[in-house]
């Protein structure tokens, strides 16, 4: 068996019964001695770098209430929002590396941040044990009711025939939106100005009154007031199309091959943990990604669950920085 790895502040941990514990479950096949080494004593926290009510809250809610079950242990989730994620992910990256202190990583804090913050306090790569990828919220692209343009062909004739006229809004500077149209931009070729906002709320509450023209956000937000017909969407992020909206094309289908913007959501402990705890609470989360009411809970909002192992992660959030950082520096983008 291939030993897999992944990079630590004070050195390599070996993840063999991580993969152990994976192939079994792979095969149908229990692992206690794997996946039953660790039990955690006393409850669990699990920090969220962002305020109540949005995606990351959403999801780390419904997957620390059926990691509980497992577990025997309360995982209580709490949100640090603030400076941009960066907040609550120092504070699990100097945490004590026992099992006990988690977070809630996300595309922002840990793609976009490194490539916007160069003089972070930790390095997303080395201070962090990944644990697995929990969810996908795709980016969905929407134009006002008074913008006219139906489809994104129509929106990117519009935008090349009055370059900087048209304008987008996002929930922030480096939000998951900004940094999807940002993205979109540089594909197609248009020069289109950023509007940010203080939230999702406030962006779509102006796309409403068509204050802006355009914006790029997740499905949970926009989907009420399209089929209110206050609003349309245009294309969809994601590689592949969404079940809950089957007739809207990605960005990818209308001929951008390759493009693909979509938030994501992960599990991270800080470096260090031993390899037993990692092990049982990538069992643990893989469990509640297939239950029926994370399963629910995040069909209800287009989100895709996802389950990794933790070697699978760590190359994961490896690729996506460099991935989001080459959008970064075509948009030359500054965090505030």
């Amino acid at each position: 068996m291939q030993v897999s790895t992944v990079t630590a502040s004070h050195g390599r941990i070996p993840f063999w019964c991580v993969a152990t514990a994976i192939t079994a479950a792979a095969i149908g096949v229990s692992a206690p001695s794997v996946a039953q080494t660790w039990q955690p004593s006393r409850p669990i926290r699990l920090l969220v770098p962002y305020a109540p009510g949005g995606s990351s809250d959403v999801i780390a809610r419904a997957i620390a209430t059926e990691m509980a079950k497992g577990l025997g242990k309360a995982v209580v989730v709490e949100n640090k929002g603030g400076g941009q994620g960066t907040i609550a992910t120092q504070e699990v990256a100097r945490a004590r590396p026992d099992g006990y202190t988690l977070l809630l990583g996300h595309v922002g804090t840990f793609a976009v941040n490194p490539a916007t913050m160069p003089n972070l306090s930790y390095d997303v790569n080395k201070d962090f044990a990944p644990i697995t990828l929990l969810a996908r919220l795709p980016m969905v692209f929407a134009v006002a009711s008074g913008t006219p343009a139906n489809t994104l062909a129509e929106f990117v004739t519009l935008a090349k025939s009055k370059p900087g006229a048209l304008n987008y809004g996002s929930a922030g500077n480096g939000s998951a939106g900004h940094l999807a149209f940002e993205m979109l931009k540089t594909a197609a070729g248009v020069d289109v100005t950023h509007v940010p906002y203080k939230g999702t709320g406030a962006q779509i509450a102006d796309l409403l009154a068509g204050h802006i023209d355009a914006a790029a956000a997740g499905t949970p937000g926009l989907l009420p007031h399209v089929q209110a017909q206050k609003i349309r969407l245009i294309a969809v992020g994601s590689a592949k199309r969404l079940p809950v909206l089957p007739d809207l094309p990605t960005v990818a289908e209308l001929g951008y091959p390759g493009f693909e913007s979509s938030q994501w959501f992960g599990l991270l402990a800080p470096a260090n943990t031993p390899p037993e705890v990692i092990t049982r609470l990538n069992a643990e989360a893989l469990k509640a990604l297939r239950s029926d009411a994370v399963q629910h809970r995040l069909e209800h909002d287009s989100s895709e669950t996802m389950g990794q192992g933790p070697a699978e992660f760590a190359t994961f959030i490896k690729t996506e920085g460099e991935r989001w950082a080459k959008v970064v520096q075509a948009a030359r983008l500054q965090a505030n």
